[in-house]
């Protein structure tokens, strides 16, 4: 009995996944659905003792969680190297990285038990193509640069873009996960930043503004 409420259990997440993506009108790799509802159920198992997320609820999470990064992939380039600051236990970054095997996606976090617990679901859903680093941004070294920086609720907006700023390779591009939009806000970018996008992120089932602000360094004429 036990086996058969587990069952049908995650075949309603499963059905809210499906019908969300097919909402988003996106096409994720083969397989990649079944990735993202383990990395889900291991994150609500590791909840219930360390306190990762606030939300509780499996269901909200494919919501609130799954589909609220899900809703970025439209209107993100293909991103050799992807670097998710503050990501926490891996959001957004783990479940860009599950739909983008051909990015190397880098999780930046200073927290010991999300960087703990993104670094077993990392082994466990089996991605070489992600790298979990426990440090502060302010400490990371680039190497040759990112192509593509995410952050989502990271800090605020000229934060982020300061500390992001030294780790974006040449023609790269920031992207910021945001709510409602504060012009106060967006009005303290650092001069040598611009905004080049402001996308309206439709996510299925979530009563709340989401935003997706794409940012490149200012160019020379």
């Amino acid at each position: 009995m036990a086996d058969a409420l587990e069952g049908e259990r995650r075949a309603r997440l499963e059905r809210r996944l499906a019908d969300g993506i097919d909402r988003l009108g996106i096409a994720l790799p083969d397989g990649a659905e079944e990735r993202l509802i383990d990395y889900l159920e291991l994150l609500a198992r590791w909840n219930r003792a360390y306190n990762l997320t606030a939300v509780r609820d499996p269901e909200a999470m494919v919501t609130r969680h799954l589909l609220d990064s899900l809703a970025v992939l439209s209107y993100l380039p293909a991103c050799p190297r992807l670097l998710d600051i503050g990501s926490g236990p891996g959001i957004p970054g783990m479940i860009l990285a599950i739909c983008r095997p051909d990015s190397e996606v880098t999780l930046v976090d200073s927290n010991l038990k999300m960087t703990r617990f993104a670094a077993a679901a990392q082994r466990a859903l089996g991605l070489p193509n992600v790298e979990v680093r426990r440090e502060r941004i302010e400490r990371l070294q680039p190497g040759d640069g990112y192509a593509c920086i995410i952050s989502r609720a990271f800090a605020s907006l000229a934060d982020f873009v300061r500390l992001a700023a030294p780790l974006l390779a040449d023609h790269g591009r920031l992207f910021a996960m945001k709510g409602r939009l504060d012009p106060d806000e967006l009005a303290a970018v650092p001069d040598e930043f611009e905004t080049v996008g402001r996308h309206v992120l439709d996510v299925p089932g979530l009563d709340a503004e989401r935003h997706l602000l794409e940012l490149r360094r200012v160019v020379s004429p």
